[in-house]
């Protein structure tokens, strides 16, 4: 078999139009003919039981991608859930890339299966075909008389196992654009009955995470850091460690910002650790207070902003007969996924070796790891593993603990694996977190209750600005994924201007689940409600009367109506009080009805969460669901108790008990509808999160108290 052009063309090409699609090689290039199992294309790999394995590109946290592009393969090949099983993509970019991404091989974004829902359905199609075309030969009929149905090739009044023809399909050149089915001929895709793929190991314990990882002869190694972002090492005294049994010996990294402690075991590697004396650099370390950064950035919010991203005048605020004003404050967060940090990095046998993780980015410490062990890049590889949890956490730029893990390699004489664990404590006190944030809102109203001049001015810490992804999300000095969620907000706003203030990171950044649009999406639903009833106007009524003719408007209003519908809107029992929110983040449309009990005073309960979302197709409705409550239950979450606060630099919180997460008894219910739709899938991993949270404000407001102040406790808001 031959390609017509060459392999980075050919990927070149497909990626602008949307697929890569190579059938009849292995990632490695060789044809995959003569051998039990058969790799028909990148993605698909099916033995001669007729067994198919869908190879996923993205890596799996707990967002379904294992289960939803699974699903496309079977969806498109004709065999059943029960006869496809998945595993994760090595580490090439050139194969397994995000389309989304450029040349990087990543998750993130929500673009899953917005990037490769295409991308799969041609893989599963390209396979399907050839498959047909083999049976075709071996029975002397044609290829389009055939047909497979749950794994079985029949047609000609003949049937067979599909396994029967895999390696003659192997050796043949798949069409160049296969055959799609259409959405009638679907009977997974969409199918509300398809469960989970995962689900099973996962429940019985046989899933394997990058912390079940033990090695033969592995060292465990946990790092001191600085207690103070910025700090470094100036040296340490390990004389009380070496008495810890397990221990084996510490040592400073390479890039002075951490001693690493080796040990036999993780237990060991703990106790040794804290019997460190570690004197610290600190001339250049953060020493502000949490009060300080907040003052900073509503200072910034006062004066004139640093860009003008709409590139507009607000309008007349001077003639508004009604001038509504809020300020917001959205603190510092951290992600406190369930599994810490860890990963694993071994020898191999071709002087390569191996990273053992779960791998959100492998791009990235791909490079870092050949950059930091002097070895080529086709020298590292990766093994992605299941992650318990992410939430944005584990898609570092410039991929922090896999590094911290290859220097604490590189200096042993690499004969043994060494595994990097955190502790959450580590995590919560020394990692990354979602940027502190302030809003200032300022809208003026006619005297009929019209929207006059709608001014806000955004200030806060940039994620971008300083990584890799700058060139891609920073432009005219702008990061887009401050603004995100106001600036392009679909509503119709005469008079609208945004202004944005870079202020002084505090610590080290991160995109935190939905990133910009956790606090942009809080501060315009929460305006939207407060100027909806200055102008004596209800709050749904009042939005859809804001959303035009585009096609993003439509999608919001239709996700407004039935959330409102089917939450019950307006008719809350008697006790109860109801805010809606809406929001388009990541391609999709999510409207939240939040129903609340009690009152700030005595607490809040939430009784009933009614969510309605548009993500275009949606692949595996169950698993879309679950993203959805999973988004609720995390922005509602944060958004009641948590945030992260300095003490002269210094991280206060530590661990679940001063950083608490969602509780069980804290949301009643959480009911989803999904509106059917034939655009093309996008995001859901995040866009359930930024509507929750301003539901719940605005249902709290209509007790009396405006929660502008965030968490919510900070603003005297107590729940049951």
């Amino acid at each position: 078999m031959t390609l017509k052009t060459s392999r980075r063309g050919f990927l070149k090409s497909a990626a602008a139009a949307g697929a890569v699609l190579m059938v009849g090689l292995r990632p490695d290039g060789a044809l995959a003919a003569g051998s039990e199992t058969a790799q028909l294309n990148p993605f698909v790999k099916i033995n001669d039981q007729g067994r198919v394995v869908a190879i996923i590109k993205h890596f799996e946290k707990g967002q379904g991608p294992a289960t939803g592009l699974s699903t496309l393969i079977a969806e498109e090949i004709g065999v059943t859930m029960d006869q496809i099983d998945y595993e994760f993509a090595p580490s090439n970019a050139e194969l397994y890339a995000n389309l989304f991404f450029g040349g990087f091989q990543g998750t993130g974004g929500s673009t899953a299966m917005a990037n490769s829902f295409m991308q799969y359905r041609q893989a599963g199609a390209a396979a399907r075909a050839v498959i047909l075309e083999a049976a075709a030969q071996a029975w002397g009929v044609e290829a389009g008389s055939l047909d497979i149905v749950d794994g079985m090739v029949i047609g000609g009044g003949q049937s067979a196992p599909l396994g029967d023809f895999v390696a003659a399909a192997a050796q043949l050149e798949a069409p160049a654009e296969p055959v799609l089915k259409t959405p009638e001929q679907w009977r997974l895709i969409g199918n509300p009955q398809v469960r989970r793929l995962d689900s099973e190991i996962k429940g019985n314990g046989t899933a394997m995470y990058a912390m079940d990882v033990h090695l033969p002869n592995q060292m465990v190694v946990m790092l001191a850091r600085p207690e103070q972002s910025g700090g470094l090492v100036a040296s340490f005294d390990d004389s009380e460690a070496k008495s810890i049994k397990g221990f084996i010996r510490a040592a400073t990294l390479p890039n002075n910002a951490a001693v690493a402690v080796y040990a036999e075991n993780t237990w060991a590697a703990m106790q040794a650790r804290d019997a460190l004396s570690v004197e610290w650099d600190l001339s250049a370390a953060e020493t502000r207070d949490s009060a300080q950064i907040k003052e900073e950035i509503l200072a910034a919010l006062e004066g004139d902003a640093e860009y003008n991203v709409t590139k507009t005048e607000a309008g007349p605020m001077d003639q508004a007969a009604k001038v509504i004003e809020k300020t917001f404050y959205f603190p510092l967060l951290a992600h406190a996924p369930m599994e810490p940090l860890t990963c694993t990095i071994e020898a191999n046998e071709d002087g390569g070796v191996t990273l053992h993780d779960g791998a959100q980015m492998p791009t990235g410490p791909q490079m870092a790891l050949a950059q930091i062990l002097q070895l080529p890049m086709d020298k590292v590889r990766i093994n992605t593993m299941l992650a318990g949890g992410s939430f944005g956490r584990r898609a570092t730029p410039n991929a922090d603990y896999q590094v911290e893990a290859a220097l604490a390699f590189a200096i042993t004489d690499r004969t043994r694996p060494v595994k990097l664990v955190w502790s959450r404590e580590d995590d919560v006190r020394g990692g990354m977190y979602r940027p502190a944030f302030g809003h200032k809102v300022k809208v003026g109203l006619s005297a009929e209750g019209e929207i006059l001049a709608w001014e806000h001015r955004i200030a806060g810490q940039s994620i971008m600005k300083g990584t890799a992804f700058e060139s891609m999300m920073v432009h005219d000095g702008i990061d887009h994924s401050s603004v995100e969620g106001v600036s392009d907000t679909p509503y119709t706003l005469p008079g609208f201007r945004v202004g944005l203030t870079d202020t002084k990171k505090a610590t080290s950044t991160l995109w935190w689940r939905s990133v910009g649009h956790t606090h942009t999406g809080y501060a315009m639903e929460a305006m939207m409600d407060l100027v909806a009833k200055a102008a004596d106007r209800d709050p749904v009524e009042f939005r859809l009367a804001h959303l035009g003719d585009s096609a993003d408007a439509k999608r919001k209003a239709a996700v407004l109506k039935l959330a409102a519908e089917k939450g019950n809107w307006g008719n809350a029992p008697e006790g109860r009080s109801q805010g809606i929110a809406v929001h388009k983040s990541f391609g999709s449309f999510v409207a939240e009805v939040v129903e609340i009990s009690g009152n700030p005073d005595d607490g809040v309960q939430i009784e009933k969460v009614t969510c309605a979302v548009d993500c275009g197709i949606a692949v595996n409705p169950d698993v879309v669901k679950a993203q959805i409550e999973g988004g609720v239950g995390y922005g509602l979450g944060h958004v009641m108790r948590d945030e992260i606060t300095l003490t002269g630099g210094v991280v206060d919180q530590s661990n679940f008990p001063d950083y608490e997460p969602l509780r069980i008894g804290d949301i009643g219910a959480i009911e989803t509808h999904i509106i059917p739709s034939a655009e093309a899938p996008s995001g859901i991993g995040e866009p359930g999160t930024p509507p929750s949270a301003p539901a719940l404000a605005n249902a709290i407001a209509n007790t009396g108290v405006i929660v502008a102040n965030l968490p919510m406790i900070n603003d005297g808001v107590e729940f049951a």
